[in-house]
């Protein structure tokens, strides 16, 4: 016998709940921000917004499904089954958040705050929960999936995310390795950079840091669209010298292309989707590849 799905609602703390956190009480909290000229109740109408998103949904999920809640902050110790619908209220990086620990579940992706965010990724209201989440359980339902890009080590460490991984030194230093591709019938030839780092994103991540490196640099390249199977990738201020070069700096991966890269520095980390805290550390010698990644993100449209 086949078990129930179950709703998995993830969200993340407030702004509110962390001030609260933070200085103990609302009033002292409030204290903080009108010193600092802002004013509290903005911050709680935000919380009050979500918290209501929160609890429509939870309201919808049908009678007969099991659910449970987890916080952003707790994503990389929650095991998802197979037969969770996967139901994202916030905003739209949260969803980036959530994507590299799933395995092929529906994501429903509910605007918390509506006029706050893009609305890319969380496409849908909480009114639309009663409806969606059955929808969504469905062999019918109509998803849009989306190119995820994998790292992969070496030493068999492995990262996934959504929109971008960066690879270069954790702080302000300049990050020294050898930049080259593979697959297809690419040249084989490498070369020796020196640089802030390496960006190699989807088409998803081509509306945030992407796009920005891209029209900074006013780049020809036409960025894939989020359910693109190729990358784009940018060097970041490549510098030249005697011993590096900055001739490889920006280009699209197709299926089967990977860029590989080995270090030459003492340490650099790689991470996805702006979540440093969750990085693979690299040192000397180590190769580090990006391609798109086999799995992808099945986003209810």
């Amino acid at each position: 016998m086949s078990l129930a799905p179950r709703a998995v609602l993830v969200h993340r703390t407030t702004e509110y709940e962390e001030l609260l956190a933070r200085h103990g009480t609302h009033g002292q909290a409030a204290f903080f921000l009108s010193a600092r000229g802002r004013s509290i109740e903005a911050v709680r109408e935000r919380h009050e917004r979500v918290r209501q998103a929160l609890a429509e949904v939870a309201g919808a999920v049908p009678l007969s499904w099991r659910q449970t809640r987890v916080e952003r902050a707790d994503l990389d110790r929650f095991l998802f089954g197979p037969e969770d619908v996967v139901v994202v209220v916030g905003q739209d990086g949260l969803v980036a958040n959530a994507a590299k620990y799933l395995t092929g579940q529906p994501v429903v992706g509910i605007d918390a705050d509506p006029g706050r965010n893009a609305g890319v990724l969380v496409r849908h209201r909480a009114a639309q929960a009663r409806r969606l989440l059955p929808y969504a359980a469905g062999d019918g339902a109509a998803v849009d999936e989306l190119t995820m890009v994998e790292a992969v080590t070496d030493d068999a460490q492995r990262l996934l995310a959504l929109n971008e991984i960066y690879v270069g030194p954790p702080g302000h230093q300049t990050a020294r390795y050898t930049l080259g591709l593979d697959g297809g019938d690419v040249p084989p030839e490498s070369e020796p950079q020196a640089s802030s780092g390496v960006l190699v994103g989807t088409g998803t991540g081509a509306t945030g840091w992407l796009r920005s490196l891209w029209e900074q640099r006013s780049s020809a390249l036409v960025l894939p669209a989020p359910a693109d199977a190729r990358l784009a990738w940018f060097v970041r201020e490549a510098w030249p010298s005697p011993t590096t070069g900055t001739t490889r700096v920006e280009g699209l991966l197709g299926a089967g292309h990977g860029l590989r890269l080995t270090v030459e520095s003492d340490r650099l980390v790689a991470f996805g989707d702006g979540v440093e805290s969750d990085a693979l550390h690299l040192t000397w010698g180590q190769t580090i590849r990006l391609a798109a990644a086999e799995a992808r993100l099945r986003l209810v449209g």
